[in-house]
């Protein structure tokens, strides 16, 4: 007869087991993604991403004080401009869609930090993540014209009131051009959290969806990074992106990138890292959940244990309120 080992006595009792358990999830732990859109009293779902919904500002502001009471980390704003254009010209406004939630946002939960997506995407009639260009023979998003709209998009955001931008295009030199623009502005307090190893994933489609933001031709590879390429590039990345400025550093998606979050803790291990449990990740457990085959809870739950053990302190997550009130 075997002898009961250390783990299994460790195991035995649920009380010794939270006790033991090294690997603990905070609703301060998450960020909960938000998408606005021009209206009033507007939600209007998103079918891909059950229950979330496109929000006008009066109604974000409801659930950013939802977000405030649940003890949530902070919320990230992805904004729908009613007008796109080739160069993204609404994200440059002053009375923009998301200067609009900004500003709902602060009024509605003044001590949430409100995080900023800095990003042409969302605003241009062509999906892609910059100003385009005619390049051997084929159009590119243009990096470096790219960096001054990104640039000026940030200090908007600042002024509106954002307590983090956050730069999502995958361009070289945008932490750079993002610091040096909110310094001469006179935000040189304002954090930069840089998407600063986000790979061209196949797990973007819902919130592709949500954003209104899908590529109108090609995608996004010749930017952001390939799935197969070694963890050095990341890291590279996330380097370049350290010295040029970035206060905290993300990586996304999470959960098939988790040996790249794990390494970027043991390299970078004083810099707060990020992941982004992204959409794809979140509508196939919800897909399965609705069918039946999955434990919804269980296993967003063990999702999320599996980011932050890899080495994540902040999880951006759709799953953030539905957590946080079974944290509670």
């Amino acid at each position: 007869m075997f002898p009961v080992t250390r783990m299994r006595r460790l195991r035995y009792h649920a009380g010794v087991r939270r006790l033991v358990a090294e690997t603990t999830l905070s609703p301060a732990n998450f960020v909960l993604p938000l998408f606005v859109r021009a209206g009033k009293e507007l939600r209007r779902p998103i079918a891909s991403m059950p229950p979330h919904c496109q929000l006008s500002p009066d109604v974000l502001a409801e659930e950013v004080r939802a977000a405030a009471d649940l003890g949530l980390g902070g919320v990230i704003l992805f904004g729908i401009p009613p007008v796109k254009d080739a160069v993204g010209s609404e994200a440059l406004s002053e009375e923009s869609i998301i200067v609009q939630a900004v500003r709902a946002a602060k009024k509605a939960a003044p001590d949430l930090p409100i995080i900023t997506d800095i990003c042409c995407c969302e605003y241009t009639d062509h999906g892609h993540c910059g100003r385009l260009g005619q390049s051997t023979g084929r159009m590119d998003v243009e990096n470096d014209p790219t960096l001054e709209l990104l640039a000026r998009q940030a200090v908007v955001h600042a002024r509106a009131g954002a307590d983090i931008v956050a730069p999502s295009g995958m361009m070289d030199g945008m932490v750079g051009a993002i610091r040096r623009a909110l310094d001469e502005a006179g935000f040189s307090h304002l954090p930069i959290m840089s998407y600063a190893a986000k790979y061209a994933s196949a797990f973007y489609g819902p919130f592709r969806e949500a954003a209104e933001s899908a590529p109108q031709f090609g995608d996004r590879r010749s930017y952001q990074m390939d799935p197969a390429a070694a963890a050095g590039q990341a890291l590279r990345e996330i380097e370049l992106d350290v010295a040029e400025g970035a206060d905290i550093i993300m990586v996304k998606p999470a959960l098939p990138y988790l040996d790249i979050i794990y390494q970027a803790r043991e390299r970078f291990p004083g810099v707060p890292l990020a992941a982004y449990n992204v959409s794809g990740e979140y509508s196939m457990v919800k897909a399965a959940a609705q069918l039946g085959w999955l434990d919804e809870h269980r296993v967003a739950l063990e999702c999320l244990i599996a980011i932050r053990r890899a080495g994540a302190s902040i999880i951006l997550t759709y799953w953030a309120k539905e957590i946080a009130r079974r944290l509670q």
